[in-house]
Parts: structure tokens; C-alpha cells; sequence
């Protein structure tokens, strides 16, 4: 059975996941909205970044994340920050699919993650994704404009189950 599409990303109280400038997407805002995984003792490990000391149900969801994720979906801006970023071995170890208008040959990277670049649109990039990950499940990395793609894509029954999962659900 094919797994679940979902996105996990850190949001403010008022909505927003990243700057506008991609100068400043993985900046002192992002930094700060990210403050809350940079202690988790999962998160630390799994990048190398020595011991984390931080457990508990963040750290938890952290590795539960990971666990579930068989391949990645992300937009080009996610990508274009996170290749200056991420360390050489990138923090994914799947498949990720980057959506862009870019073509470009996959670019592998040590510990299992391999980038796929994706010119023809997100549809694409998901079936591949979900094709990559067998049963495991398929994670939307970001960013928003990728999401709302996703999401804007579907109709109120389909967000209603892939959120809730179960009960009932209003369609008109």
C-alpha cells in the first residue's frame, strides 16, 4: 500500500514558514523558527552534529518524521538555500525530488540522498516521489509556494483525509 503525502515544516504564530528573500531563507528568521530542533538529540545525530541533549516528545517526532519519510518533494527555493546549507552528507537520506524549471543531471550525495530535478511540475515530481518511497510515506519539504501547490491541487475530501485520515468527511 502506497504511503501517505505530507509536509512538515516549522511555522510562526502568524502563518509564515520562510523570508521572502532568498538571501535570507535559511537566515536569523528561519534560524529562530528553527531554534526549537537544533537541541533535539535525533536531529543533532542524524547530521553529525555531535550530541544533542534535548529528549522527549519534540525529539520523538523528529526521528518519527525521518522514520516514515521513504522520498522527499521540495520547490527550487528550498533546494537553492539548502545546497549552500546542508552539510555533503544532506540531511535526507532518500530520494528528493526538487520541482524547477532546471534541467539538471540527479546530484547523489553521501549517506543515501540522491536530488532528482523535476521540470515538469509537482504532479510529476509527487508520482515519482511515491514511486521512490514504496510503502513509506512521501514528505513536501517545503516551500510554501510547493505546498500550496500541492494542496490547491486536491479537493476538500482529499486534504480532509490526508489530515485527518479517518471520520467524517463534508463534501458538498
Amino acid at each position: 500500500m502506497a504511503g501517505k503525502v505530507f509536509f512538515s515544516v516549522s511555522m510562526s504564530l502568524d502563518g509564515f514558514i520562510a523570508s521572502e528573500s532568498l538571501e535570507d531563507l535559511m537566515g536569523r528568521q528561519w534560524m529562530e523558527l528553527q531554534q526549537w530542533i537544533f537541541p533535539q538529540r535525533f536531529f543533532r545525530e542524524n547530521l553529525k552534529l555531535g550530541k544533542g541533549d534535548k529528549e522527549g516528545r519534540d525529539n520523538d517526532i523528529v526521528r518519527e518524521t525521518f522514520e516514515r519519510t521513504g522520498a522527499s518533494v521540495m520547490g527550487k527555493r528550498v533546494f537553492d538555500a539548502g545546497e549552500q546549507m546542508w552539510p555533503e552528507e544532506a540531511p535526507f537520506h532518500t530520494p528528493v525530488f526538487a520541482v524547477t524549471h532546471e534541467k539538471r543531471d540527479p546530484w547523489e550525495r553521501p549517506g543515501g540522498t540522491t536530488f532528482h530535478f523535476v521540470n515538469d511540475g509537482i504532479e510529476s515530481a509527487l508520482d515519482q516521489a511515491r514511486e521512490a518511497a514504496g510503502d513509506r510515506d512521501v514528505r513536501i519539504a517545503g516551500g510554501g509556494a510547493t505546498i500550496l501547490e500541492y494542496v490547491n491541487d486536491r479537493t476538500p475530501t482529499e486534504i480532509y483525509a490526508e489530515i485527518l485520515n479517518s471520520g467524517d468527511a463534508l463534501t458538498l
